[in-house]
């Protein structure tokens, strides 16, 4: 991993910026999970964070609080939509660091709300 995410590797939640077409932040709270040097986060597809994702990668990262409190630095970074096996290893990272909430509930509301889950990785702005 790089450094430039060691500023969130001991985070549990971060604070997503992503960018509207116009240039807009806006700012999400997410669950993070790391897998050897590797950070994910997920989603699902009708949300606007990842509708937006789809339009501009490139996002902000910094820890935060569950509720969203920015509580570090912000870092540039860029968000990789996962799949297949991939997607898998991202979704086992996310239910080992928070169990009930990403092994339990996310997945179950998900199925109910009948959403795509989608797993992204984060990799520092400028890595590919």
């Amino acid at each position: 991993m790089s450094s430039d995410l060691s500023a969130v590797r001991s985070a549990k939640t971060i604070l997503l910026t992503t960018y509207r077409r116009d240039g807009t932040p806006v700012e999400t709270p997410v669950s993070i999970a790391f897998e050897g040097g590797r950070a994910f986060f997920r989603s699902y597809d009708k949300a606007w964070k990842t509708k937006r994702l789809r339009n501009n990668p490139q996002v902000q990262v910094a820890a935060a609080t569950l509720r969203g409190k920015r509580t570090g630095p912000a870092v540039p970074a860029r968000a990789t939509l996962l799949d297949g096996a991939q997607a898998r290893v991202a979704a086992r990272a996310l239910a080992r660091q928070h169990r009930m909430l990403q092994a339990v509930l996310v997945p179950v509301t998900h199925r109910l709300m009948r959403y795509r889950t989608m797993h992204y990785e984060l990799q520092p702005a400028g890595e590919d």
